[in-house]
């Protein structure tokens, strides 16, 4: 009896595994959309390299090109006006974020982190940036005169109120 019961799930285990037209890829897609569909059919392609050198090279060729383009054809000038590059920096993070999403790699991750670190490294290194600084010392000396002027006035208000005969002390 148990020699056909293991016969029946074997059996059983060969029908479930039909794809029936369905992906037979060796990872996930995300989603059935038409770009997550091309994106894990390119990296399933290239199936000898592993995912994440895949993704490297999604990023290097949808996402990076079209960033690195749009960069060149600003005015270097215009390079450290948020205004100016902010539309070019959210398209860059929402392709990674989708073509990661697609493979179903956590996002962000350490290859994201790093192109987001060589971009600042190569486009925004000679941006000023509002670093903290000391204020006026006009300003530091009311600051730190106000407390010492109150410490006396402060001791002084507890001597007379104990002098005038409140007698609980």
């Amino acid at each position: 009896m148990k020699g056909v019961l293991g016969f029946i799930g074997v059996f059983l285990s060969f029908l479930s595994d039909a794809t029936y037209g369905k992906s037979t890829m060796s990872f996930g897609c995300g989603n059935n959309t038409h770009m997550c569909v091309e994106y894990c059919s390119i990296c399933h392609e290239f199936s000898s390299v592993p995912l994440m050198e895949c993704l490297s090279m999604l990023f290097d060729h949808l996402c990076l090109s079209h960033f690195e383009e749009a960069m060149t054809s600003l005015r270097t000038d215009w390079w450290c006006t948020w205004s100016n590059v902010s539309g070019l920096y959210s398209n860059l993070s929402t392709c990674t974020e989708e073509i990661s999403d697609c493979l179903l790699i956590p996002w962000p991750s350490p290859l994201v982190e790093q192109i987001f670190v060589d971009i600042h490294s190569t486009y925004f290194k000679d941006c000023p940036s509002e670093e903290l600084s000391d204020p006026p010392p006009v300003i530091i000396f009311a600051l730190v005169i106000t407390p010492i002027c109150l410490i006396p006035v402060m001791v002084s208000l507890v001597v007379l109120k104990t002098k005038n005969g409140d007698g609980s002390s």
